[in-house]
């Protein structure tokens, strides 16, 4: 480490990212055919292999896996270890990215290592493309020349910021799909693949299956894999899968139940028993049900609503004693009690109240409806925004009877996005005049509070922000600066 704190590159993580941001056009462009790992590992080899200094737990999924990656990184913190976390998108600051110990690391990690990155991009890179051929074939097929991309960056300087800190382990979560994907040169001690859904399609393909397929590649050989409750085309491709590699595959529904969900606006409690009614006898249930003995019949509380979070929780626990038996259920219990998830059903406004939720697919949307509707009932106020790539239609019918007013606006600049279309989808499925067009994601949100407190004076509507992390992300900075 001394040696790149002398080079001095950088003078704060801030500068590292506005660097590293400067590759975002690159990765605009990309087209599924430049998605691949031998780029990956080249540049993980000439960094001396950094992802394989501590061991780590992989997790891929479509909907709650940031909240499973924060779980584990929270218990596995509580139970003594020095926990490295990575995941995306950020909402209030760059550095909810690349985490030690569900904080920020020193200023002097993420200038070191974006120094060692700096340096292997502008001197160790181009020495190697010319005296390698295979090396320069490699990166001349990227649009662009012989850049890589921002995510394989992003990945790497992760991976560096772990290895200078001297982490225990690193809670790896995916950005896109998993086989193909930037983070899947680990070889973890445990995988968790969330629920899957139709979702980037464009690249991970059109079909449940499809995308499965696609999830199904972090699974490594002879290492085991948890799994949350799946559609049956998507539970076939993991079994498969999971036949092929030799690795136990812990289903959760044939393994634990969740009983006794209480959600409020608080949080969600609940308990988990072994599921007896449950079929399966395979070996790796068995082994299971038999780790997760001690946990049985405990209660638990996350501080996040949503019986979703809970089933989350149960997948994070059954990793947690699968990877490591001996934490105990008293640290899993502290460790969720501290979990801190920006941006999933945050609430960053009492009077009125203001919820901002990232929930864009189907799927979490309709869930985050759900929660917002048994706690505050069915009167409210959206603000919704969503990229080009989503099912605006679904979420029109799932939102259409619980607000009062629905303002679309547009969902940050980094995806693109037709606010005008998803206007005239939402203004089809319920009455067109409680539909609002505002592209300024600011002046919509001083149009929601305007309508929130013009229908009660007393008791303001609540209001919802959802359909996309950058679009939520503005809305919490411009409440919290207010």
């Amino acid at each position: 480490m001394e040696h790149y704190l002398k080079k001095n590159i950088f003078k704060s993580s801030e500068e590292v990212f506005d660097w590293l941001s400067g590759f975002i056009n690159l990765e605009r462009g990309q087209k599924p055919k430049s998605f691949r790992l031998d780029r990956m590992t080249l540049l993980c080899d000439l960094a001396e292999n950094p992802q394989n200094h501590a061991p780590s737990i992989h997790i891929a999924g479509s909907k709650g896996k940031g909240s499973v990656t924060s779980m584990l990184a929270a218990i596995l913190a509580e139970a003594g270890f020095r926990v490295s976390r990575y995941m995306s998108p950020h909402v209030s600051d760059f550095r909810e990215r690349v985490c030690l110990n569900g904080a920020f690391f020193s200023e002097e990690i993420y200038r070191a290592a974006g120094d060692e990155l700096r340096l292997l991009m502008d001197e160790s890179l181009p020495v190697l493309i010319k005296s390698r051929s295979e090396a320069a074939a490699l990166f001349d097929t990227l649009a662009g020349g012989c850049e890589p991309t921002y995510w394989e960056l992003l990945t790497l300087y992760f991976f560096l910021c772990s290895r200078l800190s001297e982490c225990d382990i690193m809670v790896v979560e995916t950005g896109l799909g998993g086989r193909l994907d930037s983070t899947n040169i680990i070889n973890p001690l445990v995988s968790v693949i969330t629920l899957i859904e139709l979702e980037h399609t464009k690249f991970l393909g059109g079909t449940i299956a499809e995308i499965a397929g696609e999830k199904a590649g972090i699974i490594k050989s002879g290492k085991p894999v948890i799994l949350a409750e799946q559609r049956g085309e998507a539970l076939e491709v993991f079994k498969k899968k999971a036949e092929e590699t030799k690795s136990p595959l812990y289903y959760f529904p044939e393994i634990l139940k969740l009983t006794d969900i209480n959600v409020t606006s608080q949080g969600t409690s609940f308990s988990l028993s072994a599921d007896v009614s449950s079929s399966s006898n395979s070996a790796s249930s068995l082994n299971a049900r038999r780790s997760l003995h001690e946990i049985l019949n405990s209660s638990f509380f996350i501080p996040i609503p949503g019986k979703v979070q809970a089933e989350n929780a149960a997948l994070s626990i059954i990793a947690i004693k699968t990877a490591f038996p001996q934490v105990n259920a008293e640290t899993i219990k502290n460790g969720l009690l501290k979990t801190k998830i920006p941006a999933r059903f945050e609430k960053i406004s009492d009077e009125p109240v203001i919820i901002i939720d990232g929930a864009h697919t189907e799927e979490s949307f309709s869930l985050c409806v759900q929660t917002f509707r048994s706690l505050y009932g069915e009167s409210g106020v959206l603000i919704f925004g969503c990229a080009s790539d989503k099912n605006p239609a679904a979420m029109a019918r799932a939102a259409s009877s619980v607000f009062d007013k629905i303002i679309i606006t547009t969902p940050g600049t980094f995806k693109s996005s037709n606010p005008e279309n998803v206007y005239k989808i939402f203004s089809e499925s319920t009455e067109i005049n409680k539909v609002f067009l505002i592209k300024d994601t600011r002046e919509a949100v001083r149009q929601a509070l305007m309508f929130s407190r013009e229908k009660s004076v007393n008791k303001p509507l609540p209001v919802l922000g959802a359909g996309s992390f950058y679009l939520v992300a503005e809305i919490r900075n411009f409440i919290l600066s207010e």
